[in-house]
């Protein structure tokens, strides 16, 4: 199947689709891929993401399977068909472009632009998604270290993991944040911790789980445990 053909196939998903229901498909996708294979969203999961209740959820799920969108049987919870998976990952890739282009061609912060990410990923001119990303450079992460789905859908894989899960020691560098919230940003620009800091562990807290993490110019900053597990990092290969 060839890429443009394939471009057309998701376009036409998409024009079957509300908002509401782009906003339901892309919780269930963000949601059941922490889950182990197979397992899908509860009604609750949904619900908490959503900002909605479990009785709304049920009936939204249930109008999401009559259109081939979603597989939902009760008390084992709802997730994607492929065509529910292509209109999710289509709306998270210009979720994630819209954010790097705020930040790199407007100048907003990072803890600014998911919310109006949020309004401008719903655009369906194709068109302009493709050449949002051209203008941008094919970027390959958003501002958050997240990745960006490419044209055909594909989610490139990366070998991230959490700062609480290093060691004394250990070296990485900063990749990603698992907490988008704004408090949880800020509190990093505070401490000057942005994407691609280099640093190494040197020192965990056997009673609270405290890291204190020193960076490249020799500067050290603590991290709470709660923090740490939030902050994604990359990990160095040790030195031959």
């Amino acid at each position: 199947m060839g890429l443009i053909h394939l471009q057309a196939v998701f376009q036409a998903k998409r024009s079957m689709t509300s908002q509401s229901e782009e906003n339901y498909l892309k919780a269930i996708f963000k949601l059941t891929a922490e889950l182990p294979e197979g397992k899908g969203a509860s009604t609750n999961e949904v619900a908490a993401i959503l900002g909605t209740r479990a009785a709304s959820v049920t009936d939204m799920l249930k109008k999401l399977a009559e259109k081939g969108l979603a597989e939902y049987r009760r008390y084992e919870g709802a997730s994607l068909t492929e065509n529910g998976r292509s209109v999710a990952v289509s709306i998270i890739r210009k979720h994630r472009l819209w954010e790097v282009f705020l930040v790199e061609k407007l100048h907003f912060g990072w803890d600014e632009v998911h919310e109006i990410a949020e309004q401008l990923e719903h655009i369906r001119s194709h068109q302009l998604e493709e050449r949002l990303d051209a203008f941008l450079g094919f970027p390959t992460v958003d501002p958050h270290g997240d990745a960006i789905p490419d044209a055909v859908g594909r989610l490139r894989t990366t070998s991230q993991t959490t700062l609480a899960a290093l060691k004394e020691g250990n070296r990485g560098s900063i990749t990603g944040v698992a907490d988008h919230s704004t408090a949880f940003l800020k509190h990093l620009e505070g401490l000057a911790l942005s994407l691609g800091r280099s640093f190494h562990v040197a020192q965990v807290a056997d009673y609270d789980g405290t890291v204190t993490m020193e960076l490249a110019d020799g500067v050290r900053v603590q991290l709470s445990a709660e923090a740490a597990r939030s902050l994604l990092v990359t990990p160095h290969t040790a030195r031959s």
